[in-house]
């Protein structure tokens, strides 16, 4: 990794000047006092954090009743009649509709108009159903050590979850009015009535902590919500309130990766919010079938006699079916491919051993870096070749590949015969690390008998938005052929990211200024430094368009998140009022029209309609009311949100308010994304070695790998 270090010219990668000499300044810039931090979760930023949650005392943060029904005009709720407070909430949702009537053929609108707790609950949920809000911290570590029980438990059977119907307007106003009574914002109302299904409002009324399951709400606003509505009788040891946070703890693990949870670990949670007897908690939940309990067995079989050491899992239902339908799934493709092609002619070149390995299995995994994706499409060539209808499926927009979301949802790829599988003979999976359980289940579910299916990716990058670990469990449980590809990623910055996968931070020879660092002192000239290099110094030495720089920072908060470098960058590239919601023709932004999910874009224009966005030449509406959760600017992204896209040029900043932020897969990431050109923007001292050489990606609890080798086992187990 070279270092230019004259101040005069470090951010012009064209600028004159001695050899690169090494990894890191060598005299590393500090960061500055008091920097705000910028290390966000990678969901996103958020749009006004709720206050954090008391676990020893839940009565001490107030909910959404402090705010109140009068919470627009800044004044404490009057105490009224339950009759009073629902003409009340007529009146108030009479006086918005007009007011939104009056408003519908003006500019897209930034929010609601709260103010105060109500105000910090509505921005929480929105920031979460737009994949935004960055979720607790409480599961990051790895599980506790699993227990011994004396006995095992009862298990219930999984059931299939039916998809509730859309709630009814008159649903919807009866939660408003039960909302109004506990001082939550009436915007709640809908995501509430959606959440609970049929008789949401009297579901509400008496069990308030239902309202955890609205995304984005909290147990402190939940507890506050509760209080205002039931009274003094609203205590941390309410059996309601238990089993509500049981299901939320779940739900929150799930946005960290995990499909399940130890039991010790989600009890550990639980005490955390005051509950006072976890345990029973946890078994009176698993009792009445709201969660799922698992024992998995540790280590090899044991003689008879004696106990199997398992650990206790607990997970939900939509997660458990998920897992287990996608070893299911897999194991249906290993074992139903019967039909081994002889590929020896083509098996030459890039993809020879995939393809011997493909020709005779029905599943196989291929890991590899950047190059080796030239090794599956070579298979896909060689499958066409031989007459099979063959589909590419990637995480993001690729040259010859569809995406996996358009593939579901049957916008793109081959289509589905009579009985809803695709068309095709061999499915190849890119970005195979970014599948979330439920994702992978849907689509080994749709691969016909007898079809191959390959998943390939780079394990080495940050793992998938969604909860899971598929690519990972699959590799781990070695239940199919597994091909290593032994192609290295080319020049300086193949070279850099290869050292960075092992752990080592590596000094590298870029003549070329392939690879800079630019030396910052804080945030305030990191974003300056940046602005630089994407409008100006990248351009010039390289002849790589602004448009074609793509800048890459840890979080979206702080002084050099996305948010703040989004705006310097669009007031140096595409300057404008921000008529359309803070948006203006020309800008680049990305359109996150579900959470994990990070399309790249530009706005066209706007209208009644709403936003409307040009995405590789696809032409997207984002209407009016969705603007602000799912469409942010996206010349500066996070990591999370670049994986799986490369650009000719990446300017990735590391502000010093983000070290706690960085990893040895987050920087493996981020510095892969670049094809030509890698500036890094440093300011995180000997941080960024440390992270490389110690900080190795959180783990996540899951099943798939048991439920792999255990099916694997019972094969084996079978008569010829």
């Amino acid at each position: 990794m070279s270092t230019d270090r004259r101040p005069a010219s470090a951010e012009d990668p064209a600028a004159p000047g001695p050899r690169p000499q090494a990894a890191t300044p060598t005299e590393p810039p500090q960061p500055a006092d008091g920097a705000a931090g910028s290390g966000e979760a990678e969901a996103g930023p958020t749009a006004g954090d709720p206050q954090q949650d008391t676990a020893a005392r839940p009565e001490a943060d107030g909910g959404p009743a402090e705010a109140g029904a009068a919470a627009e005009k800044g004044e404490a709720a009057p105490v009224l009649s339950e009759a009073e407070a629902e003409l009340a909430a007529q009146k108030i949702e009479r006086e918005r509709i007009a007011r939104r009537k009056a408003e519908r053929q003006g500019p897209v609108d930034a929010g609601a108009k709260l103010s105060g707790k109500a105000a910090d609950l509505l921005a929480a949920v929105r920031a979460v159903e737009s994949g935004e809000k960055p979720s607790p911290v409480y599961f990051d570590e790895a599980p506790t050590a699993p227990r011994r029980p004396a006995a095992p438990a009862a298990q219930p059977a999984p059931r299939p979850t039916p998809t509730p119907p859309a709630p009814t307007a008159a649903g919807i106003e009866g939660v408003r009015t039960v909302l109004a009574r506990g001082g939550a914002p009436e915007a709640l109302a809908g995501p509430a009535a959606t959440a609970l299904g049929e008789d949401a409002a009297e579901q509400l009324a008496h069990d308030p902590w239902l309202l955890l399951a609205v995304a984005g709400v909290r147990p402190a606003q939940a507890d506050g919500f509760a209080r205002a509505l039931l009274g003094p009788e609203a205590g941390p040891g309410d059996e309601r309130r238990a089993a509500a946070l049981v299901g939320w703890l779940l739900e929150q693990a799930a946005l960290k990766g995990h499909t399940a949870l130890e039991a010790p670990t989600l009890e550990s949670a639980l005490s955390r919010y005051g509950v006072p007897d976890p345990a029973a908690s946890v078994e009176q939940a698993i009792g009445e079938g709201t969660v799922l309990v698992f024992h998995e067995p540790l280590g090899p079989p044991v003689a008879e006699g004696e106990e199997q050491p398992v650990r206790v899992l607990v997970g939900l239902e939509g997660y458990a079916l998920a897992e287990e339908s996608l070893a299911d799934g897999l194991a249906r493709l290993a074992s139903t491919f019967n039909d081994p092609a002889d590929w020896e002619k083509a098996a030459a070149g890039p993809g020879a051993d995939l393809i011997r390995a493909v020709s005779g299995h029905g599943l196989v995994a291929h890991t590899g870096g950047e190059a080796a994706r030239a090794e599956p499409l070579a298979l896909s060539a060689a499958a066409r070749d031989l007459g099979l209808r063959v589909c590419l499926a990637a995480h993001t927009p690729a040259q010859g590949a569809v995406t996996v979301a358009g593939l579901l949802a049957g916008t793109e790829g081959p289509g589905r015969d009579a009985d809803g599988q695709f068309a095709l003979d061999l499915l190849v999976v890119l970005d195979a690390p970014q599948l979330d359980v439920e994702t992978a289940a849907a689509l080994v579910e749709s691969v016909p008998d007898g079809a191959r299916l390959v998943l390939s990716g780079d394990p080495g990058v940050l793992g998938s938005a969604g909860p899971g670990r598929v690519f990972g469990d699959v590799l781990v449980a070695r239940a199919c052929p597994q091909v290593v590809s032994r192609t290295p990623d080319p020049g300086p910055v193949g070279e850099l990211v290869s050292g960075v996968g092992i752990g080592e931070l590596n000094q590298v020879d870029a003549p070329g200024k392939e690879v800079v660092i630019v030396p910052v002192q804080d945030a305030g000239e990191a974003v300056h430094r940046t602005v630089q290099l994407v409008a100006e110094s990248v351009p010039r030495a390289f002849g790589i368009p602004a448009d074609a720089v793509q800048v890459i920072t840890p979080g979206h908060g702080g002084s050099a998140g996305t948010r703040a470098l989004n705006a310097a960058l669009k007031e140096r590239l595409n300057p404008g009022p921000g008529r359309f919601g803070g948006f203006d023709p020309g800008d680049r932004v990305v359109h996150v029209p579900s959470p994990g999910r990070a399309v790249p874009a530009r706005v066209v224009s706007a209208d009644a309609q709403g936003l409307h966005l040009d995405a590789a030449g696809a032409q997207v509406v984002v209407p009016k009311e969705q603007v602000e959760s799912q469409v942010r600017h996206g010349w500066a992204v996070t990591a999370h949100q670049a994986v799986g896209a490369r650009w000719p040029a990446v300017v990735v900043v590391l502000p010093g308010d983000a070290a706690q932020a960085l990893s040895r897969d987050w920087v493996y990431t981020a510095f892969g994304r670049a094809e030509r050109h890698l500036s890094v923007v440093h300011g995180v001292d000997q941080a960024l070695p440390r992270a490389v050489a110690e900080v190795l990606p959180k783990p996540r609890t899951t099943r798939l790998t048991g439920l792999l080798r255990a099916l694997s086992a019972a094969a084996q187990d079978q008569p010829e």
